[in-house]
């Protein structure tokens, strides 16, 4: 092999390194912005005289969890907010009812990011925290918000129970 085709593939191999690497900057970037979030958001709930419950009865932490379920798989996998993910993801298949799967792409910031838009688990957490903050200044208008986000989650389920019924029957 010669000496520049030699080059040519250290540097290949530099590039797969780094794809493979993970944006330890970027995600660091991502917890600061988190943070800086929910710090901003305390001040102002603060200011404006906003009070914690007291407690947070079950019923609404199943509510929420349903709800935050459903919005992280929205934003995460469905067609219709791939516009989102579009800037820091690629196609990478399509997956059942409707649902995508997309992967991250880029470097550093770019890619942190595409990780973050591409794991319903990663973007669980953003989602849980955003109606979390929405339940301590708005408990109703939360809990009428996850309402909906579960009877989403709920019409999935039986769609796909309705699925399965009719392909058990065709059998």
């Amino acid at each position: 092999m010669t000496e520049d085709a030699e080059r040519y593939e250290d540097r290949v191999d530099d590039r797969d390194d780094d794809r493979d690497t993970a944006p330890l900057g970027g995600y660091a970037l991502l917890v600061a912005g988190f943070t800086a979030g929910a710090a901003l958001y305390a001040g102002l709930a603060r200011r404006h005289g906003v009070r914690l419950p007291r407690e947070v009865p079950p019923w609404d932490v199943a509510l929420m969890g349903t709800a935050t379920y459903k919005a992280s798989r929205l934003l995460t996998r469905d067609k219709v907010t791939s516009f989102l993910r579009a800037p820091f993801t690629r196609r990478a298949d399509d997956a059942l009812a409707g649902e995508v799967l997309d992967e991250p792409r880029g470097r550093g910031v770019r890619r942190a990011v595409g990780d973050l838009v591409s794991c319903p688990f990663c973007t669980s957490v953003w989602v849980a925290g955003a109606l979390v903050g929405s339940y301590a200044w708005t408990p109703r208008g939360t809990r009428l918000v996850c309402a909906g986000l579960g009877a989403v989650t709920l019409a999935d389920w039986l769609q796909y129970a309705w699925t399965w019924t009719q392909q058990s029957t065709e059998e």
